[in-house]
């Protein structure tokens, strides 16, 4: 496809987005981390379905604050710790899509793996475009990642796949490499989600995954 990015184009461009903010973005992926693990492990410790109920109230607000801080880097706009919570005060529509793309992604993954990792790509930039358009329904931005998605889920999965050396080492170090790997990748998907909007429409039809079918236009 003509001006498509490539993984290793895309990665480049992050590295020089994050330059001389590597260590301002670490505190909002620790904060992250310590309030994921601390609510985890004390309502995880009561049930899991508690641990389940938590990553669906945190997971909405955050993702969303997070594509907020992202898209301001991106913008060379300036940012702050405090903005990680900004997503609260969106928390029913971050709740709505977080939930709903849980229930989505999950039924999909009872037939196949597959279906619902096309599924779950399929969504990827939801939180992008609700951070870019605090009017924009849940369910609307949902259906407007599916159209922006056709055609480049296989884009997405292998950026996605690209970094797993690096997660593996994130994994070496204890877990302390996540809070620089997590903005490395998070540009990554931002600067995608850029390069995908300036595509023509017409060109979200033909690529490899629409040949294979599997039902999925009112998901």
């Amino acid at each position: 496809m003509e001006d498509t990015m490539t993984s290793a184009d895309i990665r480049q461009e992050s590295r020089r987005m994050l330059e001389g903010l590597w260590t301002s973005l670490v505190p909002i992926w620790f904060v992250f981390f310590v309030i994921y693990f601390v609510a985890g492990a004390i309502l995880g410790s009561i049930s899991e379905f508690m641990n389940t109920i938590t990553v669906l109230i945190l997971g909405g607000p955050f993702m969303l604050a997070i594509a907020q801080i992202f898209l301001r880097i991106y913008r060379k706009e300036p940012f702050e710790l405090k903005q990680l919570f900004d997503g609260f005060q969106d928390f029913s529509r971050a709740f709505t899509a977080n939930l709903l793309i849980s229930i989505y992604v999950f039924l999909w993954t009872l037939l196949l793996i597959v279906p619902g990792i096309i599924a779950a790509l399929g969504y990827g930039m939801t939180f992008f475009i609700m951070a870019e358009d605090p009017n924009i329904l849940a369910q609307d931005a949902m259906r407007k990642s599916k159209d922006m998605m056709m055609g480049h889920k296989w884009d997405l999965f292998w950026l996605g796949l690209s970094f797993i050396g690096w997660m593996l080492l994130a994994v070496l170090t204890f877990g302390i490499g996540l809070l620089w790997l997590e903005s490395y990748m998070m540009a990554s998907f931002v600067i995608f989600y850029e390069n995908l909007k300036g595509r023509p429409q017409e060109q979200h039809f033909h690529d490899r995954e629409d040949i294979v079918h599997y039902n999925q236009a009112d998901v």
